[in-house]
């Protein structure tokens, strides 16, 4: 895990408590310095989930059998592409994750 700005430095933030999170090494660089993703759906540029004001079950759930992130909202829809959620490398690493029970993770 890295700690993650929310907001990007670069995008004129702080290194504010309420401005870090952790992310895993490969969102983090994915996410780069964006605020915005565009809504696979609609095309919409939407702002990217911020987890300090917003709740994770609204914006996303688990696919039936566990592997994939799905977007419930344009947000969570825009953060999973924009983040690569989905990419095969981190659904082959859920697959082992919760053959050992280390997932899906419990809120």
């Amino acid at each position: 895990m890295v700690v993650d700005h929310i907001i990007p430095l670069a995008a004129g933030s702080a290194s504010d408590i309420e401005n870090l999170c952790l992310a895993c090494y490969r969102c983090n660089e994915f996410k780069s310095a964006r605020l915005d993703a565009p809504d696979p759906v609609s095309g919409d540029m939407i702002p990217l989930f911020n987890p300090h004001t917003q709740a994770w079950h609204d914006h996303f759930t688990w696919s039936e059998d566990g592997l994939r992130v799905v977007g419930r909202t344009a947000c969570g829809r825009a953060t999973i592409e924009a983040l690569r959620l989905n990419d095969d490398w981190l659904v082959r690493a859920r697959r082992i994750w919760i053959l050992v029970g280390l997932h899906p993770p419990l809120e």
